[in-house]
């Protein structure tokens, strides 16, 4: 293999900063920038929980346009920041909020807001969030012919590290977005600053003044009120505003996340007295519950109910830190401080995975995350808790006598039956359904280990055959009534091709730049998807926190930048070989079987997980690694492949249809293309 001499001029080489510290900074900023307008735009554009990967979608294609333009331009993309602070003024200015009578579960963003439409607010993100990623990937594409290919690439992988481990660091300490802003105007005063020729050119300084340092300060400005407004906390998931006030003359703190009403925290006799459906699993339970598990804990209202129904000890689960922070600061019955309760913040499923307890009632205390899980299409952060085989785990936690409950306002009846159903599927036998309220589809839904263990009111009808089947691990679409991609993703996911077709075109020219580059591109799609099952596999075997999802994408990135090292150093079989070794990988992903893996012990569960994941990850990248070596045009190269993975963020959405287990056969064909568009001169390269 034979990598490309150093090009001894390039349009970077002005710069003050040297070539590898500015591609890592570049590199690092592109991805943190990235993590942060997908973090901060769903705070306030409601729309965007539902959507998460639609700004992900124009980020790569921001990234791979602002790869393609380079050599087209020489003056620096002081655009970036522009559109930057134009984008931050719109979010702010019209906020997309729901109404304060919408409460409950929410689908397809189907739902009453104020602020704009999702028509126009969407593109209108879309757009911006292309055109700001596109400034940083031009500035990292301005390095990457300063270097030969891998190294440059390698440098570009140790960048998106730091990257996320910032915005990892950021979460962790559960930063307001106004550092955010700092950061970033901190990487463009760095990366756009005027380069060595500037003393001799003072006119250069003025676009430098204007168009990075005004418009980034004031970014920083207005993310720094935003910060500051009365009742905000930022936790790794939402934006959480409080208010407190008092109903009836009861205290009451009102809790909303991203602009969505989610829970009060309320005195336990008050809520049992306003709702009966809190008070519904402790009558149809037969045992009296002793020891039990709250499952969506948050800020402690069923925790306060569970204790004024004698439990001696209660586990709750909450997986948001700030949720739980804001109900032992706020719950006026301080729940949180009785020594008979633990907290635990973690994954309802993955704490179901791993405990060893045994409870005489476990409750499910309306877990609706109203977000999805960054990085996957469909995914809620919840999803994994209302599958069969969560309801299986939940049974065999269950002390003899004990019952399981769970109740939520569902919306549809449809949901409820199939609820139900997937009860009855693992539990064996018919559960109580109480429809406390059919406006709303309030309901409980709660189910004995054994019928003698339940007393039920009016009994279930049953499942109708217009009841969908249990929502499985493979499928966990709770939500999605038929097996189908709902028509608002079609019509959108059509729309953004288009508009990146197009986009294409005007920025990078004709198409023609890229037709050597066609299996590259196939790579982008293929990867995407694998990304992606790797994301959701983790999420199933280890929980839906922001922790693992942050490993993972590390993960990812870890092993992509190992197949660059091993293919830099070492001598490598051919690429038809490797080939071999990816398609080998991604049948042993489909061979082995979730339900396997998560009966494991926790420790040797993470080493096969890894190893099935990561293998077919791997290969993958050192197929691309000894692909890209070769290329002719290492920038249109790299922004084929970029534009690849959007698309590849597209085809995310057929798990609707054929579940995520499908995506590794969607791979496979792709790849299988990929490899049939080999330039065959490539082909048995060493």
């Amino acid at each position: 293999m034979t990598l490309q001499a150093r090009k001894p001029v390039s349009e970077g080489a002005d710069h003050w900063l040297a070539v590898r510290p500015r591609l890592v900074l570049a590199s690092g900023f592109m991805l943190f920038l990235e993590l942060a307008l997908i973090r901060w735009t769903g705070s306030n554009i409601v729309h965007l929980s539902y959507f998460t990967n639609f700004v992900l979608l124009g980020s790569f294609l921001g990234i791979g346009l602002g790869f393609l333009r380079v050599g087209r331009s020489k003056s620096r993309p002081y655009y970036s920041p522009v559109v930057l602070f134009g984008l931050v003024i719109v979010v702010l200015t019209f906020p997309v909020t729901v109404d304060r009578d919408t409460e409950g579960v929410l689908y397809w963003t189907s739902l009453h807001t104020a602020g704009p439409p999702a028509w126009l607010i969407l593109p209108v993100v879309f757009c911006a969030a292309a055109v700001v990623l596109m400034g940083p990937a031009e500035l990292v594409g301005r390095c990457f012919p300063e270097l030969p290919r891998l190294e440059a690439y390698r440098y570009d992988l140790i960048g998106s590290l730091a990257g996320i481990a910032a915005f990892t660091a950021l979460s962790f300490l559960s930063a307001p977005p106004v550092y955010w802003g700092i950061i970033a105007a901190a990487a463009y005063g760095v990366l756009l600053a005027p380069g060595r020729s500037a003393p001799r050119s003072a006119g250069r300084l003025v676009p430098y003044l204007g168009l990075v340092t005004v418009p980034s300060l004031a970014v920083v400005a207005l993310l720094l009120a935003e910060s500051l407004t009365a009742g905000a906390l930022w936790s790794p998931y939402y934006k959480v505003t409080y208010s407190q006030g008092r109903v009836l003359d009861v205290p009451v703190t009102d809790i909303a996340v991203n602009g969505i009403p989610h829970q009060q925290a309320v005195p336990a006799a008050a809520r049992l007295q306003w709702e009966r459906q809190y008070g519904l699993p402790y009558e149809r339970a037969v045992a009296a519950p002793k020891d039990v598990l709250i499952v969506g804990a948050g800020s402690g209202t069923d925790v306060a109910i569970a204790l004024s129904r004698g439990a001696s000890r209660v586990d709750a689960v909450e997986i948001d830190p700030k949720l739980r922070e804001l109900g032992g600061s706020t719950h006026p019955d301080r729940p949180y401080a009785d020594p008979r309760v633990t907290t635990h913040i973690t994954d309802g499923r993955a704490f179901l995975e791993r405990t060893s307890a045994r409870y005489d009632l476990i409750l499910f205390a309306l877990p609706d995350s109203l977000t999805l899980v960054s990085g996957a299409s469909s995914l809620r952060l919840e999803s994994y808790l209302f599958t069969e085989e969560a309801m299986r785990a939940a049974r065999d936690r269950l002390k003899p006598g004990g019952a399981f409950a769970m109740y939520n306002y569902y919306r549809e009846s449809w949901l409820v039956d199939r609820l139900a159903s997937t009860v009855q599927a693992a539990f064996g036998h018919r559960p109580c359904v109480d429809v406390v309220s059919t406006a709303g589809q309030q309901a409980v839904i709660t189910a004995g280990a054994t019928p003698a263990a339940q007393r039920c009111g009016p009994a279930w009808a049953g499942a109708t055959a217009a009841t969908p089947p249990p929502a499985g691990d493979d499928r966990p679409f709770l939500y999605l009534k038929d097996r189908m991609i709902p028509p608002i993703y079609l019509i959108t996911l059509g729309l953004i091709l288009a508009v990146s077709l197009l986009a294409v075109r005007v920025v990078a020219g004709p198409y023609r730049r890229m037709r050597p580059y066609a299996d590259l591109f196939l790579l982008g799609v293929a990867f995407l998807l694998l990304e992606t099952k790797s994301v959701t596999g983790f999420a199933l075997l280890f929980g839906t926190t922001w922790v693992v999802n942050a490993i993972v994408f590390a993960g990812v990135l870890v092993a992509v930048l190992a197949a660059v090292e091993v293919t830099r150093r070492f001598r490598t079989p051919p690429l038809p070989v490797m080939y071999g070794v990816l398609l080998a990988g991604l049948l042993l992903a489909w061979l082995v079987p979730n339900a396997w893996l998560l009966s494991l012990p926790l420790p040797l569960r993470a080493v096969a997980a890894v190893t099935v994941a990561f293998l077919p990850i791997f290969a993958a990248n050192v197929v691309f690694a000894k692909r890209f070596a070769d290329t002719a045009d290492g920038t249109t190269a790299f922004g084929a492949n970029l534009l690849g993975a959007m698309v590849g963020g597209c085809l995310e959405y057929l798990a609707l249809v054929i579940g995520y287990q499908g995506l590794l056969i969607v791979a496979a064909v792709v790849y299988l293309g990929a490899f049939a568009l080999l330039p065959r001169s490539t082909a048995p390269a060493a």
